[in-house]
């Protein structure tokens, strides 16, 4: 599989040119609106501000753009996202050409772009695994990742050529035409594209089913762990580099040489990433981190720029096939009816945290000088790389994506149906001698239960019958267990199948109650008849059957 094959697709090699044409844009619109707000201001913190108006929105709304990812069409959400964005570019363009631009007006309008980022990036990364072949997934993540930096090493230098010769309304309005190519091409690959069809749910709900997805898939979880410790120690390179480049004697244009170094190193690895990871062997993301924080250290003990501007490159090449491991791991993982609060929850783990290593960097540099600053932090990605293995992250390429082969017919099934929530309860008769192995396999049961839609799960045996145990789950509501019942991959059927093997009565069976308004009760005919086929034909427990009698009190 070469680096470049995903760009044979016709629709990722479209959306991946006019990506790229937009990251440029984007460097435009950074450099020219940090450029004018100082003019307007001559105030750092009005530049900071600026700058942290692309990224604090993502904080704010990034678990509820990673839901919206989920409940509607993704290439529709992408749409949205991008005229917003360019919306605000042509106004941007047009106010600073009139001469009416304030400080205040173009903060309201970064802000408004960084709403559009905070929605777009999670709908598009979990958008890529519809465009290629799964096998494909890694290479196109290091594409998306090299067309970034492609952008990042020439942007900011054209921007600012703009700027100096033509002024900053220029550098917006070429922003404003770089969304053309992506909005373009996201249209016409909506209207060919076969997507899942979102499932129907409030943001609220589905905020909290996507965090305890998280919570309840172990190996996803503990890769959110290691990326937010990584986004800690890594975040001080890039930091306190202008520091740096003021101890080594430099000037603004050598951190503009240190910062394309970085660049230059990041874009390699992304087109020679299968080579590399294919010599590191099984250990790769460990070595990738460990050679980061490596050659971080070389850049904070660097008696020179040059020794500098090798580490750099380096530490761009190792951040890159880092981070494309990590996110196309978590890509792999992400069922696709969750990808979008997956790919939500990974960039907060990263892009939020990142604002704390770099706090943590800029008051150790202060404290300690830039240089022994990087040098210690490094050191921190040096320990965490070596720990990577107790993470017990699974390698890219035996990752299994869940599947869905057997699907359950839901057309007559009533969807109108209120109430919840609703209590689900099994219960099986069990052999003394298999008690140690039915609660292994029910522990794995639960987290099955948990991430699919379960708020509370509970294991109970029977004091009167020490040989019966029961199941008791809860979901908020009727039509999220019907939506739960979809969730479950084909993995997961097999794992409760087994569990159903181990009674030693008639068959475990399984009760649902369902809290409802008691003023507006629900058809009991339709629900029992149509559920109980239901459970037939997905995999689940059979249901218990109806009393002919009502039993004693």
């Amino acid at each position: 599989m070469t680096a470049v094959a995903p760009l044979r697709i016709r629709r990722f090699r479209s959306l991946w040119a006019a990506s790229l044409i937009s990251n440029l844009g984007s460097f435009f619109y950074t450099v020219a609106a940090s450029w004018l707000v100082f003019e307007l201001t001559a105030s750092a913190t009005w530049v900071g501000l600026i700058q942290a108006a692309n990224t604090l929105p993502l904080l704010f709304f990034g678990l509820a753009a990673g839901a919206v990812a989920d409940l509607f069409d993704r290439t529709k959400v992408m749409l949205t996202s991008q005229l917003l964005m360019a919306a605000a570019a042509v106004t941007m363009a047009v106010v600073s050409w009139l001469d009416l631009m304030t400080p205040g007006l173009l903060l309201a309008l970064a802000l408004v772009i960084g709403v559009g980022v905070a929605f777009n990036l999670p709908a598009w990364q979990a958008l890529v695994p519809n465009l290629v072949p799964r096998g494909m997934l890694p290479s196109a993540v290091a594409l998306n990742s090299a067309g970034f930096n492609v952008a990042r090493a020439v942007g900011p230098a054209l921007a600012g050529l703009v700027v100096a010769t033509v002024g900053a309304s220029a550098a917006f309005g070429i922003n404003a035409i770089s969304f053309v190519g992506v909005i373009v091409v996201v249209a016409i690959i909506g209207r060919h594209l076969d997507q899942t069809q979102p499932e129907q749910s409030s943001i609220t709900s589905a905020i909290a089913l996507g965090i305890r997805f998280a919570r309840f898939t172990p190996a996803f979880r503990r890769l959110l762990g290691l990326l937010a410790l990584f986004a800690v120690t890594s975040a001080v390179v890039q930091s306190a580099l202008p520091s740096r480049t003021e101890e080594l004697g430099g000037s603004a244009g050598t951190y503009g040489l240190l910062l394309g170094s970085m660049g230059v190193g990041a874009l390699v690895a992304a087109f020679a990433r299968h080579r590399i990871m294919g010599l590191l062997g099984s250990r790769s993301l460990g070595w990738t981190i460990v050679v980061f924080g490596l050659a971080g250290v070389l850049l904070g003990l660097a008696p020179n720029v040059w020794m500098a501007v090798v580490g750099l490159a380096v530490a761009g090449g190792c951040w890159v096939l880092s981070l494309v491991t990590l996110n196309a791991t978590s890509q792999t993982i992400s069922p696709e009816w969750i990808r979008g609060r997956a790919m939500s929850l990974y960039t907060l783990a990263f892009t939020g945290v990142i604002p704390i290593g770099s706090v943590l960097g800029g008051a150790l540099a202060d404290a300690v000088g830039s240089g022994t600053a990087i040098t210690i932090l490094s050191g921190g990605s040096i320990a965490l790389g070596l720990a990577t293995p107790l993470f017990r992250i699974p390698l890219l390429d035996d990752v299994i994506a869940p599947e869905f082969n057997e699907d359950a017919n839901l057309a007559d099934h009533p969807r109108s149906l209120e109430g919840g929530p609703v209590m689900v309860s099994s219960t099986w008769t069990i052999e003394e001698s298999d008690y140690a192995h039915f609660l292994d396999v029910m522990a794995r049961v639960r987290l099955v239960r948990l991430s699919t839609g379960a708020y509370r799960w509970r294991l109970y045996r029977n004091v009167g019958y020490p040989n019966r145990f029961t199941e008791v789950f809860l979901i908020e509501s009727w039509p999220e267990h019907l939506a739960q019942h979809r969730r479950i991959d084909d993995a997961s059927r097999l794992l409760i199948r087994r569990a159903r093997a181990f009674d030693r009565g008639d068959g475990p069976r399984s009760a649902h109650l369902l809290a409802v308004d008691v003023a507006q009760p629900p058809d009991w005919a339709r629900l029992v008849d149509a559920h109980s086929e239901l459970h037939q034909v997905d995999g689940s427990l059979p249901l218990e059957e109806l009393a002919t009698e009502p039993e004693d009190a």
